[in-house]
């Protein structure tokens, strides 16, 4: 729940000024986005997307690639403003206090302590998605061996010309402009080869979750980490990540989201138990737009990040064997979410 002094945060982030020149005198207005207008606005937006022919989905239906054309598009255009602290990405800079050490200690609970200053040392991570290496590099840092792939070869330039930069980072990172289905196909060289598979703020820009979840399967070894972090499918997400975020606030530019893209916890969570994943951990994030920082919460309402974990394979078991732990684990699941 959200404190009201919390609550009044919000709304002041709703509120902005603006300035008009009227017979020579300058006067100064201040208009205020309502909840009452968000909600409208909300509305508006699924009656137009109804009219269109469009119908509500839980999950995106397979296409059997993650690359959404007109998300490789946009993010063209951005590809030279990765590393402008002050800039379309300065959200995603300030992030890395929570997503670096979230998945640092993750991975350190799992596989122990390794090199003093080096925690990561012996571990290959893949950060897909990776942009121009905003996550790549800390990661790198902590003496991971870090391979970031983008669709997007510019972005993927970027990046390469960022690191060259980092004497420290030369032996760590490399990138590649490829898709996850590409580096995860049958015999290629990412298949089963990596600790942990990073995609940050990156789920809700992709074209088919079904085939990502299986891509990343494919490429982690097993016991290995999928971490992400994205964005939660509810009113308060839309009318702060999209309304005020894009429309207000202008932290992100204009369509950068689209609420048809974004997805729940539950629905994630559902997801990669269906693909040979178990779900470790889920927790809330939530970002100050006046501060620029990022902080934990307990409400997934907005931000989330999760970890999960590939499981082991195991010998096949008679489906129809009420002993089978797997029909078991399937139980527990059901009564868990329908309970």
């Amino acid at each position: 729940m959200y404190s009201k002094k919390f609550g009044r945060l919000i709304l002041g982030f709703c509120t902005r000024c603006s300035t008009s020149v009227v017979n020579g005198t300058i006067t100064s207005t201040r208009t205020t986005v309502s909840w009452t207008s968000v909600c409208k606005h909300h509305m508006q937006f699924l009656e137009r997307r109804s009219q269109m022919g469009f119908a509500h989905v839980r999950i995106r239906s397979a296409s059997k690639t993650t690359v959404d054309p007109n998300e490789v598009k946009r993010f063209q255009l951005l590809a030279n403003k990765w590393w402008n602290e002050q800039g379309d990405f300065a959200a995603l800079h300030s992030m890395n206090d929570l997503r670096v050490p979230f998945i640092r200690d993750h991975l350190l609970n799992a596989h122990g302590g390794r090199r003093p200053g080096k925690p990561l040392a012996g571990l290959r991570i893949l950060d897909v998605g990776c942009g121009g290496g905003l996550l790549t590099e800390p990661l790198g840092r902590l003496g991971a061996d870090v391979l970031g792939i983008d669709p997007v070869a510019d972005s993927i330039g970027t990046a390469e010309v960022h690191a060259w930069h980092d004497p420290d980072l030369r032996g760590n990172v490399r990138y590649r402009a490829i898709t996850l289905e590409e580096l995860s196909e049958k015999g290629g060289q990412g298949a089963g080869q990596f600790d942990a598979v990073v995609a940050s703020e990156v789920v809700e820009h992709l074209a088919d979750l079904e085939t990502f979840t299986l891509c990343c399967n494919q490429v982690l070894k097993p016991g290995g980490s999928l971490f992400i972090t994205t964005i939660n499918k509810t009113r308060l997400s839309y009318a702060l990540a999209i309304v005020a975020a894009e429309e207000v606030l202008r932290i992100v530019p204009s369509g950068t989201h689209d609420w048809d893209k974004f997805v729940s916890p539950m629905e994630l969570e559902r997801l990669l138990e269906s693909n040979g994943f178990h779900v470790e951990s889920i927790r809330g994030m939530l970002y100050n737009p006046l501060s620029g920082a990022w902080s934990w919460t307990e409400s997934t309402s907005i931000n989330y990040a999760l970890h999960a974990v590939k499981l082991e394979e195991e010998p096949n078991l008679d489906e129809d064997d009420p002993e089978d732990p797997t029909v078991i684990v399937a139980q527990a699941k059901a009564r868990r979410w329908y309970s």
